[in-house]
């Protein structure tokens, strides 16, 4: 069975593992990215790593088919590297692409934006397995996306297409991160939703969800699903209008790319039937009914996998592979 080997890069942590053409992951590892000490040295130290795994598996660069590599956006793709992004500062312009396919015997290999890998993993590997148009959206600090189109993924003419949570839902609104007002993901990523809890009790909401947080600093969407879970009016009433939020964003979505299934992941997904069901009824609604009919929304299925699945996916695309 035909094997790659698989990055997913991350602000914090760079993953990496070896990915049979199944989908199976046949071993896995990290390091700390340590992104403010530059790319170099955290693409020496993940490929001495992986190196490691390698051995371990009693394999060779030579047993593998390419290279697959995950990471933040925006990219450079003809450069292979990260274009200014903020998770990533200072890695501008340092192709991770060339330096990890020279670190193994000049393998070929391919960056992708770690939204778009994940949606052809959940398309190839997950959820998605038996349909020609899916979107992939995880709700998590921020709002990402990417869409696969009649089988194939959307990168677009510089490979940072689908930047779903940059729709912009209102006129001005909150400031997002990216410098923008209004943004979808200003209004319902887990970031901006724990946000709109802090206002409402600094304004002077009482609720239980200082019971939980302990400051209204400390706030996070666990504690309002714990709250939510007591009938607690403060954290009910910001979990439907963050549903609200996230039903007009899918809704958008829907009308745009008409798709087969919608497959959600990301930190926010923890509320399960909480999200979904409430979620799945707002996008129909604000959705034109013909499009919302042929449309399923459901939870990712790859979990922390996802990253380098994705990964792999991409490698197997480029190499003509599933």
């Amino acid at each position: 069975m035909r094997k790659v080997l698989a990055f997913d890069l991350g602000g914090t942590k760079f993953a990496f593992g070896v990915v049979a053409e199944d989908g199976t992951v046949l071993g896995s590892g990290r390091v700390e990215t340590l992104a403010e000490a530059g790319p170099a040295q955290a693409v020496q130290r993940v490929a001495a790593a992986a190196q490691q795994l390698l051995t371990e598996l009693k394999l060779k660069p030579a047993d593998l088919l390419a290279i697959g590599i995950a990471s933040p956006g925006p990219l450079d793709t003809a450069r292979g590297c990260v274009d200014g992004s903020p998770n990533l500062p200072g890695w501008t312009g340092y192709s991770i692409e060339g330096e990890l396919s020279k670190a193994f015997g000049h393998l070929p290999a391919r960056i992708d934006n770690d939204c778009n890998a994940a949606a052809l993993g959940e398309y190839v590997f997950g959820a998605g397995k038996g349909k020609r148009n899916l979107v992939y959206l995880t709700i998590s600090t921020g709002i990402g996306g990417g869409a696969v189109i009649d089988g194939r993924l959307m990168r677009g003419a510089n490979g940072n297409a689908a930047e779903l949570g940059h729709i912009p839902l209102t006129m001005d609104g909150p400031r997002c991160g990216c410098g923008n007002q209004g943004c979808w993901e200003a209004y319902a990523s887990g970031t901006a939703i724990a946000r709109r809890t802090r206002e409402a009790l600094a304004a002077g909401r009482p609720s239980s969800i200082l019971k939980f947080a302990g400051s209204i600093e400390q706030v996070t969407t666990h504690h309002l699903f714990q709250a939510m879970a007591e009938g607690d009016a403060l954290a009910q009433d910001i979990w439907a209008e963050s549903i609200n939020y996230l039903g007009r964003g899918l809704g958008a979505v829907i009308n745009t790319f008409n798709p087969d299934i919608i497959v959600v992941g990301g930190g926010v997904t923890a509320a399960g039937d909480a999200l979904f069901v409430p979620m799945r009824a707002k996008a129909f609604a604000y959705a034109f009914p013909r499009l919302g009919a042929v449309c399923a929304i459901v939870p990712a299925a790859l979990g922390g996998n996802v990253g380098v699945v994705g990964a792999a996916a991409c490698a197997f695309e480029a190499a003509g592979s599933p």
